[in-house]
């Protein structure tokens, strides 16, 4: 069995469009069926906000991975100097059942986040060919850093500007390499928001607060899933979840447009809906749209298995008896 942690994970290479890649071939597994995700239960007690998840999966395909990811998020933690989130991801045989590897790092959730993110932001830039893309960040903790460092990948070679906003941005620190010229800090989240062309939540905002029209033909990517006002419903031409029985609960933007507004899963699109059928080739450059993921077990799952491959080739990690 093979041991990993936050420092093997950060080891293993791996360029961002191979891990993009992944994401997409199990969008299309989802497509066929070819899969099993049980609906993810959350454990409570004490102060509400805090959870456990347990996120089970089977991948099938070339992937064919078993395993679960069970993740802490504590958002006080924050407070305390302490990571928010703490996961273990561990793989199975899927034909034995016997243990082969255990990931202890929440760094794999983070790059599943940043990953997902980075395949609809792929299909949009086929499409909306712009000479300058605006984009937004709010949030610029773990998963803010990693879209940060997916999007330098991504946009290498087009001419782009990122803003970000934190409320502690003046405790926040940019890697100071020559990617970030790109980049600038900002002190609100309308500046990040209302001239972007692709905006990104990427908080723990206990609040909504975004209550404003984005710019026309805009990608929202609403990672944080709690910053929205219903409201907004108003402002998209398009709203897609990468699971609406997931995402359609837990106080998330997308079940109070749903209690509040009365949102509907058949206005919504599935994330293999969105990527299988060329979606945003067949849309007006002008039409908002909308995403919203809760995070699929199968990602992780998958995205764990190619970690594991990869840091097997490249002798990476603990050998641990079973």
């Amino acid at each position: 069995m093979l041991y990993l942690n936050k420092k093997s994970i950060a080891s293993v290479s791996l360029a961002w469009n191979s891990i993009i890649d992944i994401i997409q071939d199990t969008v299309y597994l989802l497509r066929n069926d070819d899969f099993s995700q049980p609906l993810k239960p959350y454990l409570r007690y004490g102060d509400q906000v805090n959870r456990f998840i347990a996120m089970p999966a089977y991948v099938g395909g070339n992937i064919d991975a078993a395993g679960i990811k069970w993740i802490a998020s504590f958002p006080g933690n924050i407070e305390h100097k302490l990571p928010r989130a703490n996961s273990v991801t561990i793989l199975n045989d899927p034909s034995t059942g016997i243990t082969q590897c255990v990931i202890n790092t929440s760094l794999i959730s983070e790059i599943r986040t940043a990953a997902v993110s980075g395949l609809l932001i792929r299909e949009y830039i086929k499409k909306r060919k712009l000479s300058h893309y605006h984009i937004g960040i709010v949030g610029f903790g773990p998963i803010g850093q990693q879209h940060l460092a997916m999007l330098h990948a991504l946009f290498s070679g087009s001419s782009y500007t990122i803003s970000i906003f934190d409320v502690n941005f003046q405790q926040k620190k940019i890697h100071a390499d020559n990617s970030e010229k790109n980049v600038r800090m900002v002190s609100s989240w309308e500046e990040c928001y209302l001239d972007a062309d692709i905006f990104f939540t990427c908080t723990v905002s206990s609040g909504r607060y975004i209550d404003k029209k984005p710019k026309s033909g805009a990608l929202l990517m609403n990672v944080s899933l709690r910053d929205f006002k219903p409201l907004t419903l108003d402002f998209m031409d398009h709203i897609i979840v990468d699971d609406w029985e997931e995402v359609c609960r837990q106080n998330t933007d997308i079940e109070q447009m749903h209690l509040e507004r009365g949102l509907k899963k058949t206005q919504t699109l599935s994330l293999q809906e969105m990527v299988c059928s060329d979606f945003f080739q067949q849309k007006p450059d002008t039409e908002t749209v909308m995403f919203n993921p809760m995070g699929m077990a199968v990602f992780d799952i998958a995205l764990a298995k190619e970690f594991y491959k990869a840091a097997r080739l490249q002798g990476i990690g603990q050998d641990l008896d079973n």
